[in-house]
């Protein structure tokens, strides 16, 4: 009787070791798959509410902000963060300015009544055509 009680353990050990070897068979192969699949290098449409790109410093260089009342707003920064190029578009009409390293540089305007093209020197001083 001790011999019929051995090899039943014994066979519900040899099921058990079965069952385990399956599973961890399986989940061998699923790992597989999974590591096999091609990564996706482009992408048909990226949906964000802000854009913000970085440099190797982790310092920010370019933004595209949506605002709450619906303008949109892209700024191009200089290594120190200074905004050298901004473009802004709204209902109420769109704009741009671009500025050198003695913040003098150029604006332009389209509103909806009235464009303008505007200059400003390192002083300040505003000549607007």
């Amino acid at each position: 009787m001790g011999t019929e009680i051995k090899l039943v353990s014994n066979d519900f050990t040899m099921k058990t070791q079965s069952s385990t070897n399956m599973m961890l068979g399986l989940i061998i192969v699923l790992l597989l798959f999974i590591a096999s699949r091609p990564s996706q290098d482009t992408f048909d449409k990226i949906t964000v509410r802000g854009f913000e790109l970085v440099d190797k410093n982790g310092k920010e260089r370019v933004t595209i902000q949506v605002y709450d009342e619906g303008d949109v707003v892209f700024r191009l920064r200089d290594d120190k963060g200074n905004i050298r190029v901004k473009l802004e578009a709204g209902e109420e009409g769109s704009g741009f300015v671009l500025l050198n390293n003695n913040d003098a540089g150029i604006q332009a305007l389209a509103k909806k009544n009235s464009i303008s093209i505007s200059q400003f020197d390192k002083d300040g001083k505003k000549r607007v055509y």
